[in-house]
């Protein structure tokens, strides 16, 4: 019977594609929020508000990115634990497979039909 496991070591490190969306969505989702903040300040100065607006768009960006990354990074630990789990599971049906495949030792009760009940 050919080994069904999985070719690659478990572990609980997501993929690279999605390390890599992981990254791009904090880099946009900052990028939003430095929009935001920046607009935000901007809709509410009047006059030349350089420092204030960039104060705007630096905080906004950071808060945004901050919690794209905190969302990232549960969704990243929720999927490494999806992918283990399936791993494990996998694992086990081989177990399984190897296990019905081998004699039984459960000894019979004396009827003969092999059911282990006794009548």
């Amino acid at each position: 019977m050919p080994d069904s496991r999985p070719s690659r070591p478990l572990s609980a490190l997501p993929s690279a594609g999605a390390r890599l969306a992981a990254f791009v969505a904090i880099i946009v989702g900052g990028a939003a929020g430095a929009l935001i903040g920046w607009a935000f300040v901007d809709v509410q100065c009047t006059g030349t508000c350089s420092t204030q607006t960039a104060i705007g768009a630096l905080v906004g960006g950071v808060a945004a990115a901050a919690g794209t990354a905190i969302v990232a990074v549960l969704v990243l630990r929720a999927m490494g634990e999806w992918h283990e789990l399936g791993d494990r599971r996998a694992a086990g049906d081989v177990a399984a497979r190897r296990a019905a495949a081998a004699p039984s030792t459960t000894p019979d009760l004396g009827d003969g039909d092999g059911d282990g009940d006794g009548d």
